[in-house]
């Protein structure tokens, strides 16, 4: 029996230590094992290239449950049809989804304060601001029907309550920001549990998230992020450029310009500058103006202002047609972005205004230019010389005619009018033409006269 014991003795403690070397090697792998943090910008206009990059980023994490993502924003709003469907795109993650308002100086405006509020964490940088999502027109104008304006209201109204419940965050001034356009700070939105932290930079928002526990699906989620990686998912050069020309402001000015080179070109063919230019622009403003929701009297109201400006200037106008184009042009400006889905697109009134009176002001500087130029005195040619003056060489050789040297050229001279002769030396004034003889009357003279 002791001998039993001595054997089973060791073969217990055996099995012991090779247990906890185990679970400590489980435990070594396990906390040795980085976890992916990707960090992802949401920049700029909520739109389609937007939409488009995040369902990109989505695809390129997989269904990683061990994933964390974080969307990194500054956004001054955009179309509701882009914003909820990336808000679709978040909430129906497979694994957590941070979105961090930063750096400072960073927003979430409009479109913006939807999708935070969609995110499983939300968080801002100090000196960022998140709100005014009340909905308006492109041109930055209250719904002009009542009825439509209720029902965009009340639909975006739910839309963020919903969110905003599910994530446990504050439900009634997350609905504020919509009905009454009300805009927190940083610290204003985490005292009021709009957002769950404010957090410096990206590495105080890890540690913050470390040891949260969120609902990803219906499941609950612990984050576990003692040890992680970060990896970067910037968007591409294509992306960058979509996104610029998509954005309202860019497809106005390249939709003028295009215009504006294009019509000039064939006022004044030649060198194809100007009709190169004018295409590329007219190419970037068709992408900007197909993604954007665009009201067709705008555009063409903008387009028709363009066109009779351009003839004003082609005909010699006195500007009265200009004025109309100028008209025409600034109510297009105003209307273009009043159409459905643009409910959440600001584009600045004063900007419109603004590129309104350049364009007016430009438009009078040539006018200005065209009448002085007809006024002015030809600079060449036969009319160029009437009322030049010049001094009558002295003629040689037999039977030679007076001449003059004006314009780099010799002229033949004779006396005009009254004046019967002129001599050498004598100044003289041009005062007509005769075939290829100038004449001339004499404004200075050494010579005595009967």
């Amino acid at each position: 029996m002791n001998l039993k014991k001595m054997f089973c003795a060791p073969a217990i403690l055996s099995f012991v230590f090779a247990g906890a070397v185990l679970s400590a090697a489980r435990a070594f792998g396990a906390d040795s094992r980085a976890s992916a943090v990707y960090v992802a910008p949401m920049t700029g206009i909520v739109g389609v290239p937007m939409e488009e990059y995040v369902e990109s980023v989505f695809e390129d994490i997989g269904n990683d449950e061990n994933a964390v993502l974080i969307f990194k924003m500054d956004t001054p709003g955009g179309l509701v049809d882009s914003m909820s469907q990336i808000m679709t795109y978040i909430a129906e993650s497979d694994f957590p989804v941070a979105v961090w308002v930063g750096p400072s100086g960073a927003r979430a405006a409009s479109a913006g304060a939807f999708i935070i509020q969609s995110a499983h964490i939300a968080a801002m940088a100090p000196e960022t601001n998140i709100g005014a999502a009340h909905p308006v027109t492109g041109g930055g104008k209250d719904i002009d029907s009542e009825e439509m304006s209720r029902k965009i209201l009340n639909d975006l109204t739910a839309k963020m309550r919903a969110f905003a419940q599910e994530r446990g965050r504050n439900a009634e001034i997350a609905e504020s920001m919509i009905r009454d356009s009300v805009s927190l700070t940083a610290r204003e939105a985490f005292e009021q549990y709009v957002v769950d932290f404010i957090a410096d930079d990206e590495r105080d928002l890890i540690e913050q998230m470390n040891g949260r526990e969120v609902k990803v699906k219906g499941r609950s989620v612990v984050l576990d992020l003692d040890n992680y990686e970060i990896k970067r998912l910037d968007m591409s050069v294509r992306q960058k450029a979509l996104g610029v020309f998509s954005r309202p402001d860019i497809a106005y000015l390249a939709l003028i310009a295009g215009i504006f080179l294009i019509i000039l070109e064939v006022k004044s063919p030649g060198g194809f500058a100007m009709g190169v230019t004018g295409g590329i622009l007219l190419l970037t403003a068709a992408y900007g103006l197909r993604v954007l929701p665009v009201n067709i009297a705008g555009v063409a109201l903008l387009v028709g202002g363009i066109i009779i400006i351009i003839a004003d200037l082609m005909i010699g106008g006195v500007g009265i047609l200009a004025l109309a184009g100028l008209g025409a042009m600034l109510a297009g400006g105003l209307m273009m972005y009043r159409a459905p889905g643009a409910e959440l697109l600001n584009i600045s009134t004063g900007f419109i205004f603004g590129v309104t009176l350049v364009t007016g002001a430009v438009f009078f500087l040539i006018m200005r230019l065209i009448v002085k130029a007809l006024r002015r005195k030809p600079a060449s040619g036969v009319s160029g010389m009437i009322g030049e003056r010049a001094e009558i060489l002295k003629a040689s050789g037999e039977g030679a005619v007076p001449m003059v040297l004006i314009h780099g050229e010799y002229w033949k001279v004779a006396p005009g009018g009254e004046f019967d002769d002129i001599f050498p030396g004598d100044e003289v004034e041009v005062t007509g033409i005769e075939s290829m003889t100038l004449l001339v009357k004499p404004v200075r003279t050494d010579h005595p006269r009967e």
